[in-house]
């Protein structure tokens, strides 16, 4: 295996590892937890 195929390969899988992590990001951004659900909540009764 020579050099530019290295940086081919460990390019290919850092671009994989972000996809993969913002993946992951999103799904916890879309779920609330019962604690976010709280806050937003008190977020809320703040404003009126």
């Amino acid at each position: 295996m020579n050099d530019a195929e290295k940086k081919a390969r460990l390019a290919e899988a850092l671009r994989a590892n972000l996809r993969k992590r913002k993946a992951q990001a999103r799904e916890q951004h879309a779920e609330p937890t019962p604690q976010s659900e709280f806050t937003q909540a008190a977020a809320k009764a703040l404003k009126s």
